[in-house]
């Protein structure tokens, strides 16, 4: 697999399904190793499917015939040749295993696509192929309405427009509504050429919270934006775990030396590559899922 192809890493259950976009065939392969590990709970998912596999091989099943092997991307960082089937296989491959949990996968697999997340996601994908900010806007207001409305457009009648009302999220109580529009305009005069002053300004827009629902996914995208004009930089976000990133997020309220170490330490110069962007997405939305 190379940097153009695109990949996807969806959770179930908070365990990684990776998936790699064949453009011939114009549809996703799914990573066999990685949907035994997700329904069967296994500490040893390869050799889980290595039994399975063999066993449908001596049954005659023809799913075995339409599985490709294809380089995805493991936990050390490197590319393995690994088995995968297309996404329309999926279902009658989940129901060769002998589990509980292949309703509740299925489920998942066959309907999250239809969820606001899951359409609103397929249009955060497109962003690498459009030029939707202008390189004069980024870093400002205008550029994070235009990043949620493309995200949310059709989704949310308030996709792209400030919100009106208060809104907290757990105990945290988000910039009240009257001084919205003022802070905002605080936040986009602060300076942005250094890193901590970059941080800094993220970590001002996601208390002011502009936006009734979207406002982490937009604004991740939006702070990469910033990193890509003025360090030549982003954010490789599968180097840094959901709960780290939540509790370095409310952290930040106070102290932003947390989420500035890990931001930090997830930083590449690997701006044009595809893979980057396509996994900053799936851990973008997987830091929103409710566990």
């Amino acid at each position: 697999m190379d940097n153009q192809q695109k990949i996807s890493i969806r959770f179930y259950n908070n365990r990684e399904v990776r998936a790699v976009w064949n453009e011939a065939e114009n549809k996703w392969y799914f990573s066999a190793v990685d949907i035994m590990s997700a329904i069967t709970l296994s500490p040893n998912p390869r050799k889980y499917w290595s039994v399975l596999k063999t066993r449908l091989k001596k049954a005659g099943n023809e799913l075995t015939t339409i599985c490709s092997q294809l380089k995805l991307t493991a936990a050390d960082g490197k590319k393995y040749a690994t088995d995968c089937f297309p996404q329309d296989s999926i279902e009658e491959l989940v129901k060769t295993i002998p589990s509980k949990n292949t309703k509740e996968f299925l489920d998942w697999f066959t309907y999250s696509d239809n969820t606001i997340d899951g359409k609103s996601k397929k249009k955060a994908y497109e962003l690498w192929e459009s030029n939707l900010v202008a390189d004069k806007d980024v870093g400002t207001t205008k550029a994070l309405q235009q990043i949620h409305a493309y995200l949310f457009g059709g989704l949310y009648d308030f996709a792209g427009k400030i919100r009106t009302k208060t809104i907290a999220k757990g105990n945290t109580l988000f910039c009240l509504a009257e001084y919205l529009h003022a802070n905002l305009k605080t936040i986009e005069e602060m300076p942005e050429s250094t890193f901590d002053e970059i941080v800094d300004k993220y970590v001002e827009m996601n208390v002011a919270h502009p936006f009734m629902e979207g406002n982490g996914r937009s604004t991740r995208i939006w702070l990469d934006m910033i990193f890509k004009k003025r360090l030549a930089k982003c954010v490789d976000w599968s180097k840094i775990s959901k709960t780290e990133y939540l509790d370095a997020m409310i952290e930040s309220h106070m102290d932003s030396a947390h989420i500035k170490q890990l931001l930090l330490g997830a930083l590449t110069d690997e701006i044009t590559s595809r893979e980057i962007f396509m996994k900053g997405i799936d851990y973008s939305y997987y830091y929103e899922q409710e566990d």
